[in-house]
């Protein structure tokens, strides 16, 4: 797992090198407290949920993605 640190309006990308065509930007929009609120952009091929969303349409057990969620791919 990568952590970083982002402030307001600071933003990361996913993808979009070494032959990965899907872009994803990602941007801190308003940190309040300990809640913090994200934008995503993306093009219209890449589907974004929330993972307890995800694991509801997939089925996953909660317990199983914990353990390892790069065995969910």
């Amino acid at each position: 797992m990568l952590l970083l640190s982002r402030k307001k309006q600071e933003a990361i990308i996913i993808g979009g090198s070494d032959g990965m065509d899907c872009q994803v930007r990602v941007t801190v929009l308003e940190i309040n407290g300990r809640q913090v609120k994200l934008g995503f952009e993306a093009d219209g091929q890449v589907a974004i949920q929330r993972w307890e969303l995800w694991q509801r349409i997939h089925g996953v057990e909660l317990v199983e993605a914990e353990r390892d969620p790069r065995s969910l791919s």
